[in-house]
């Protein structure tokens, strides 16, 4: 069993916001199949299979910073390993439509991630980055971000994409599904 986490915000409010990409990724996954609602996690979830895996699919219900509840939940229900584990999240310190793949970082200021981190007691789980850094930073160096912040993060992160960033997005989504698909 392999357990795919998308992290977002419950609620109409947040659906299309930048902190909800890993839900939008998860509801694009489930391709119109019915979501479940497990109250003990908190969460949504469905089971496909992928390949010759049994996978199953959460979307917390907690609010963001509170994700690690749900995780916790379901790794000790099934009693998965870390790297059974992927977490598919937004990333401001990525340009728009980047995906990077790792494990066993920390939460780099990711409040959803750190919370899982606290749940599990470990990193060592897969993280899908996804970014959502706005278009109109590109190309600036990181630093200058950095010494003087153009942006408040807390405020950003819960807008929703701008028209010209709509359809990066949606390739962004489903290349982002490609590779959970493609993954053994």
């Amino acid at each position: 069993m392999k357990l795919i986490v998308g992290l977002g915000n419950p609620g109409e409010k947040y659906k299309k916001t930048r902190h909800n990409l890993g839900f939008l990724i998860m509801d694009y996954l489930a391709a119109g199949d019915k979501w479940k609602e497990n109250k003990k996690a908190n969460c949504l979830y469905l089971k496909k299979q992928i390949g010759l895996k049994e996978v199953e699919f959460i979307k917390p219900l907690t609010f963001m910073n509170n994700s690690g509840q749900a995780v916790n939940y379901i790794q000790k229900k099934h009693r998965l390993k870390p790297e059974d584990i992927l977490i598919i999240h937004d990333e401001i310190d990525l340009p728009l439509g980047e995906i990077r793949i790792q494990q066993g970082r920390g939460a780099a200021g990711h409040k959803g991630v750190q919370s899982i981190i606290n749940q599990l007691g470990t990193k060592d789980f897969i993280r899908m980055r996804i970014g959502i850094k706005p278009i109109k930073f590109r190309g600036l160096a990181s630093e200058k971000l950095e010494a003087k912040p153009l942006i408040d993060t807390e405020k950003f992160v819960l807008k929703k994409f701008t028209a010209e960033e709509e359809e990066i997005v949606q390739q962004t989504i489903k290349r982002a599904a490609d590779l959970v698909t493609a993954a053994p």
